[in-house]
């Protein structure tokens, strides 16, 4: 099964394609498709990069394929990478409207490249806004051929935080995020656990952390949190800020942790952005069948729902398919309805 990386030079990108090769994903006698933009950097780039990879992992490396056009996007798995990100700049204001206007274009193109194809491939979005790259491949591919791995990134997160919690390692944590990737993210507190932890003792600290919150209010949490977070990432107190994140429930640090990262790390969040979409293109060029949060264009399969929304589905080589129905408490299934983007 032949993958290709559609913003390959960037950051998150080369983390991917790093991450796919260390796990050895692809077979010898598979393609990898690093994909860039004609005329651009990334042409450039892509050409060191193809040549440090190959050196790294000739023993067991798939073919490597430099493309830099859309219509040459060839692949059973893409991934999109591609577009515009947020500045690193604190004192810059984040736009996510123009971030929207600027990646719609990018997103469109090698949508209507990939929707003439004979046989569309099954595409992982991971560019923001994950939602509005969803629904644009969704329209043209349909709606099964078209997943966004940011429920998944934020699942890993909040798992992780829960896990530090807990006292255990993140494989023994059963926790799930739906939602949007973004303010408007959903945690699932209703089917928190945990191997190896007690039920009641999961529950009080499932209590201790809520202490009576509604999600309906998390949005203006998390937005409070993130202005805090920048202004002490503006005037230089990185350790206070991260600080500051560590001290907030785990739903909260989820959300803002990588925000802060973002500001701090000198790129974005590339090493658990990449390990997020690497996991959902091990499933499916594994052949196995996994339940997974990950953002789909519905039509009612779930609670209802009509538009781009992080839901559980059963992620496949053919596409996706609604999960097993998850027995929502009432804020969760009203932050979910209002999460959706139509």
């Amino acid at each position: 099964m032949d993958v290709s990386i559609v913003g390959a030079a960037g950051a998150c990108g080369r983390q991917l394609a790093v991450q796919l090769l260390e796990r050895r994903v692809l077979g010898p006698d598979a393609r990898l498709q690093l994909v860039g933009h004609r005329g651009h950097r990334s042409e450039q780039e892509l050409w060191g990069l193809h040549a440090d990879l190959s050196d790294a992992y000739a023993d067991t490396a798939p073919a490597l394929e430099l493309v830099d056009d859309p219509e040459a996007v060839d692949a059973d798995v893409v991934v999109m990478l591609a577009g515009a990100t947020l500045s690193t700049d604190p004192t810059a204001p984040a736009d996510r409207a123009d971030l929207a206007r600027t990646n719609q274009e990018v997103f469109a193109t090698y949508a209507d490249a990939l929707a003439a194809r004979r046989r569309p491939p099954l595409v992982i979005v991971q560019s923001n806004p994950v939602e509005l790259g969803v629904h644009v491949f969704a329209d043209r591919l349909g709606p099964a051929r078209c997943v966004g791995a940011g429920a998944w990134s934020d699942t890993l997160r909040f798992r992780r935080e829960l896990a530090h919690d807990l006292g255990v390692r993140r494989p023994a944590v059963r926790a799930s995020v739906l939602g949007q990737h973004g303010d408007h993210l959903v945690p699932v507190w209703s089917t928190v656990g945990a191997v190896g932890v007690e039920p009641a003792d999961v529950a009080r600290e499932v209590a201790r952390q809520r202490d009576g919150r509604d999600l309906a209010d998390l949005p203006d949490e998390i937005r409070t949190a993130k202005a805090a977070a920048l202004a002490r990432i503006a005037e230089g107190a990185l350790a206070t800020a991260f600080a500051e994140a560590r001290a907030l429930p785990a739903d909260l640090r989820a959300a803002v942790k990588p925000f802060v990262t973002h500001y701090t790390a000198g790129h974005t969040t590339e090493v658990v952005t990449a390990h997020a979409v690497a996991d959902l293109v091990d499933v499916v060029v594994g052949g196995r069948e996994v339940v997974v949060p990950a953002q789909v264009l519905l039509d009612g399969e779930v609670e209802g729902l009509r538009g781009v929304v992080g839901v559980p589905v059963v992620l496949t080589a053919a596409g996706w398919r609604p999960g097993p129905p998850v027995a929502l408490a009432g804020d969760e299934r009203a932050a979910l309805a209002e999460a959706v983007v139509v």
